[in-house]
């Protein structure tokens, strides 16, 4: 199957791991980068534009690509986090096509289907992932969440704000 075919937010979430048997485990595991503890000046942030879910394998190249990108140009002088969870388990009912095909499936009969991946359902102006930088970083900051929203399957928008200096370490120590 396509990965557009989940893209789409329909029906409750299946979320309940406890009766979930085989679900996979998402393959992103690391939602924090670079040094929390520096005082920053601006915090750059990706915001989906419209209601979505984005499956954990898109989130993990997202990640890579924003993350490679801002240790190439910025070393360590950055704090890059991802603020969304794949909680929601995808599920498909898969078929098979080809000769004496209708013998070994049962079509719509007891189709509720077998779990495949793992996907986050964002909000519009939800924000996907905030990084932390000074005013040197600001454009490679931009350029890599733009990089970014190329491997998302919503279009996203790029905000940049000025943080003052409490707001910093108070987001540090939680």
């Amino acid at each position: 199957m396509k990965a557009r075919n989940y893209r789409e937010v329909k029906g409750m979430p299946y979320t309940r791991h406890e009766y979930i048997h085989g679900a996979p485990q998402p393959k992103i595991t690391k939602f924090t980068f670079g040094k929390p503890s520096e005082n920053y000046t601006y915090q750059v942030s990706l915001v989906s534009e419209e209601r979505v879910q984005i499956r954990h394998n898109a989130l993990e190249a997202a990640r890579i690509a924003a993350n490679r990108y801002l240790q190439k140009m910025l070393g360590e002088r950055f704090f890059m986090r991802v603020l969304i969870f794949p909680h929601v388990v995808l599920r498909e009912n898969k078929m098979i096509f080809g000769a004496h095909a209708d013998r070994l499936q049962e079509g719509m009969r007891r189709a509720f289907g077998k779990p495949i991946g793992r996907a986050a359902r964002v909000e519009p102006n939800q924000e996907i992932i905030i990084v932390q930088v000074d005013e040197s970083g600001l454009e490679a900051a931009k350029e890599a969440l733009r990089r970014a929203s190329a491997k998302l399957p919503t279009p996203c928008r790029i905000i940049v704000e000025k943080i003052s200096p409490q707001m910093t370490q108070v987001q540090s120590k939680s």
